[in-house]
């Protein structure tokens, strides 16, 4: 006769396990077990095993069953207590050994579920910590079992699991087109639409910092979206010529609006790479 573990394997039925938790239970109640009981309600429980799908909550239920029909109900409580408490037990927080394996760089999985998050840098470290406890309390409880039990088993995978204990949300493809152009609100403060290259690599970056602290994943950005503003800037490069040097010739205009064109362009890169640098140091990004 077979018997189906918790975890799924399937392993040959032993009754001198049902024999030890009867003890046990009688000996939690009154102190003792006397043996011609035990064996009196071990075999009324191994009649009742199924020949097959016996699975170990099914037979602990057989055990129960028997010791109330044979009329100990005080130790078929304590019996059931003890089930309790065992399957408490197995649902106990079990992340130390995940983070340490963190700390120590060593969870390819963690380091593989974001991977634009190195786990190498301590503030992402915190970050992934804090993950380890969401997955802990998603599996064990705000998951429904079904679905936790097949994640375990690779049927499907919950990739949410990071972050599901709060209101956040993951990876963003930031609509950054739509933000520049029409403006868009930070900290309740209206940032209106740039008037030139540098300020809007600066409104960019700005955006990115406050999804970055109130997301637990990377962003995507479009950066063609900032070609318009390099436009701005050397269309007001070539006003400001006009209107104050009127004496320049096309061609000088021309090629100082290019010169300055050109340090706009490396100045708002540099703004874009800063900030960048700033956010890897603050939230791992």
């Amino acid at each position: 006769m077979k018997i189906k573990k918790r975890d799924g394997s399937i392993v040959a039925f032993n009754k001198e396990k049902i024999a030890a938790a009867i003890t046990k239970a009688f000996e939690a109640q009154t102190g003792a077990a006397d043996p011609v009981t035990v064996n009196y309600l071990t075999e009324q429980v191994v009649k009742k095993v199924p020949a097959r799908g016996a699975t170990v909550d099914g037979v602990q239920d057989l055990v129960v069953r028997a010791i109330q029909e044979a009329g100990y109900y005080d130790v078929a409580t304590a019996y059931t207590v003890y089930r309790y408490k065992r399957e408490l037990a197995r649902k106990a927080n079990t992340t130390d050994g995940t983070i340490l394996s963190l700390l120590r760089n060593e969870n390819k999985e963690l380091a593989e579920e974001n991977s634009n998050k190195s786990t190498r840098i301590a503030s992402t470290q915190r970050d992934y910590i804090a993950g380890v406890v969401s997955r802990d309390l998603t599996e064990r409880i705000l998951l429904p079992e079904k679905i936790s039990k097949a994640h375990k088993e690779g049927v499907l995978h919950f990739h949410d699991a990071d972050y599901f204990v709060a209101p956040i949300f993951n990876c963003c493809l930031i609509n950054i087109g739509d933000m520049l152009d029409n403006g868009t609100v930070m900290n309740d403060k209206m940032i209106e639409t740039p008037k030139s290259f540098q300020v809007a690599c600066t409104v960019m970056t700005q955006i990115i910092a406050c999804i970055a602290s109130n997301q637990y994943g990377g962003q995507s950005v479009d950066m063609g979206h900032l070609g318009k503003y390099l436009r701005k800037s050397k269309e007001k490069f070539a006003r400001r010529l006009v209107e104050n040097c009127p004496e320049l010739s096309e061609a000088e205009r021309d090629k100082l609006v290019m010169l300055q064109l050109k340090e706009e362009l490396k100045a708002g890169v540099q703004t874009i790479q800063y900030q960048i640098n700033t956010l890897m140091t603050t939230n791992g990004f």
